[in-house]
């Protein structure tokens, strides 16, 4: 079975959404037979996200037009969330309602408590009263005004600023930004039931743990040399040897690993997914150079690659900042992060981020896979990786959030995927959208960096306002900004 294709036709085969990880049972082994686990979106195994649908409106209202017929409005906009089924397939809209009167938001206030976001949408003129009733729910609330709504967008402003309200607004026509107008809900969602499995031997720091627990919900939870020990020797050799072929056989090339040193790689990876299957854990880590150093019977490289390839994370080195920072960039995009140890080009204006680990689905699981070559870890010269020839054109947002209370990020477009033999395997050179030299004079807080690709700065500033994050862009002079939307 080809394994970048063939887990999501077995699962559509057999009408189950999402990507699978395989897990059973033989003879108190586990096997690579059948799907256990589906991923109801990257970064999220356990429930969809909630969020209310508020159409806003007065009928006969004068803008857009006196005789508009209010409830053939909502009619469109449901006609246009039906045409993106697939954006919104993990969206419950457990409240879905048309609003002409402020009574009715106070008779919807319980239901209203039990939702991850507001959607709100302006159909016409006179909806700020029923609005600023909406706001008073406290939740992250996201505002889809099309022009010829009304003339609210000049007040909308000065709402947002009001300390305690938590709006964003969306002022457009593209009606392709609906599915944008709840990634803000989606991540605040996969981050309270995130669950982050740490392999160490090193208890990670209580404080730490507690404050990502207070401020986002996921829970961190240190696993021991014997319990990982456990689930790996839990793994039928036959599975690990079938799925070691699979990776040799998509390889372009096999360069110095050698074929034990791939199938134990990949008996581990598939005691990552037993292990994360117990604990209903969305990422794994592991202090692969720290405590973990040669003290387990393979790099993780390989079963982290299958795990992001997956919709699931998998991060290097026991580095949590980066873990959740993962987490949060998944949750927003959909496709996996590329933590990295970046050196600066200045004669490109670029930064080439470099780790021997890659994944080959950066453009999400549904994605095309991007070729790989079975590579050792360069500055170990040692265990089993996958070398990406990783996209070279799009845009992509590199951050690290520090704490729990700024995000420090930079974009800029990816100008080649360097393939010599100097620092890490898997490659990236990032042209930097703003000042090169300011970039690396402001580095501080560690040497990794996340990078998605897409432009997520209008994603982040959303999130980051809910959750009460300040941004700081590291390419530009050093101001803090303000967590507004794009």
């Amino acid at each position: 079975m080809d394994r970048r294709f063939g887990r999501r036709a077995f699962m559509q085969a057999a009408g189950i959404g999402g990507a699978a990880v395989y897990l059973g049972s033989m003879q108190g082994m586990v096997s690579a037979a059948a799907p256990s686990t589906v991923v109801i979106s990257p970064g999220a195994r356990k429930s969809k996200v909630k969020v209310a649908k508020l159409y806003l409106g007065i009928p006969k209202a004068h803008w857009p037009h006196p005789t508009m017929d209010i409830e053939a409005e909502q009619k469109k906009y449901e006609e246009e969330f039906a045409k993106r089924s697939k954006d919104f397939s993990d969206i419950d809209f457990v409240v879905s309602e048309l609003v002409t009167k402020q009574e009715q938001v106070d008779q919807l206030r319980e239901r209203l408590a039990e939702v991850d976001g507001i959607l709100v949408i302006h159909l016409s003129m006179g909806i700020v009263p029923m609005l600023k009733k909406v706001l008073e729910a406290g939740k992250p609330t996201m505002l889809f005004a099309a022009p010829y709504s009304g003339h609210e967008w000049t007040q909308f402003g000065s709402l947002q600023n009001t300390p305690g309200v938590r709006l964003e607004c969306m002022l457009t026509s593209d009606f392709g930004q609906l599915a944008a107008a709840v990634r803000p809900f989606r991540a605040i969602h996969h981050l309270r039931e995130a669950k982050l499995l740490d392999v160490t031997a090193r208890p990670p720091a209580p404080e730490y743990v507690q404050s990502i627990k207070d401020k986002f919900g996921t829970e961190i939870v240190q696993i021991e040399k014997p319990r990982m020990m456990a689930a790996y020797e839990s793994i039928a050799p036959a599975a690990a040897e079938d799925e070691a072929k699979s990776w040799i056989k998509h390889a372009t090339k096999v360069v110095e690993p050698s074929r034990e040193e791939v199938v134990n790689s990949c008996r581990l990876a598939l005691a990552f997914e037993k292990l994360m299957d117990e604990e209903q854990a969305t990422g794994i880590t592991v202090d692969c150079y720290g405590s973990m150093y040669r003290q387990l019977p393979a790099f993780p490289c390989i079963g982290f690659t299958r795990l992001n390839d997956i919709g699931f994370a998998g991060i290097c080195e026991s580095d949590l900042k980066s873990a959740v920072t993962f987490m949060m960039m998944q949750s927003l995009c959909g496709k996996p992060g590329f933590i990295s140890d970046p050196t600066v080009d200045e004669s490109k204006g670029g930064i080439i981020l470099a780790h021997c680990l890659g994944s080959t689905k950066m453009n999400g699981p549904d994605g095309e896979a991007s070729p790989y070559k079975l590579r050792c870890i360069m500055e170990r010269q040692e265990g089993a990786v996958t070398q990406v020839s990783m996209p070279v054109g799009p845009k992509t947002t590199q951050a690290i959030l520090v704490g729990t209370d700024q995000l420090r990020y930079f974009t800029g477009d990816v100008i080649e995927a360097p393939d010599i033999e100097r620092g890490c395997r898997t490659k990236i050179n990032v042209k930097v959208d703003g000042d090169i030299e300011c970039l690396w004079k402001n580095w501080s807080n560690g040497l990794h960096r996340v990078t998605c690709y897409g432009d997520l700065r209008p994603d982040l500033k959303r999130y980051a306002h809910f959750m009460d994050i300040k941004l700081l862009d590291e390419a530009r002079p050093i101001t803090v900004e303000e967590p507004k939307a794009v």
